[in-house]
């Protein structure tokens, strides 16, 4: 059971993943690690769909996209505007997948 939806999502985790070092907000310790960490979430809850997993991965991917949204003001980095339109954008795209995961349904491939 594979939808482009659970591919669009493990590539956005792996971005989330990798962004503090593509655009240089490593050193921002607060920025860094929520968007290491949602970004190791999404990735495995997308891996763990694209295996098969059950539906309840995409209300966390969901949750996770409107943490992304919130993270720059919850957690203080807002007036650093790379990881803050990074968050935000990713927390979008990601939050769009889920819900349009949870919709669509799944067909075999």
């Amino acid at each position: 059971m594979k939808r482009w939806q659970d591919w669009g999502s493990l590539v956005l985790g792996v971005w989330l993943l990798l962004s503090p070092w593509i655009l240089g907000f490593s050193g921002t310790g607060a920025a860094m690690w929520s968007t290491f960490i949602a970004g190791v979430v999404v990735a495995v809850m997308a891996y763990m769909h694209l295996r098969g997993g059950p539906i309840w991965e995409e209300w966390v991917s969901l949750l996770l996209g409107i943490w992304l949204i919130l993270s720059p003001w919850i957690v203080g980095f807002r007036g650093d505007s790379s990881p803050t339109w990074n968050a935000v954008i990713l927390g979008v795209l990601v939050g769009i997948l889920a819900i349009i995961s949870v919709r669509q349904p799944v067909k075999a491939t």
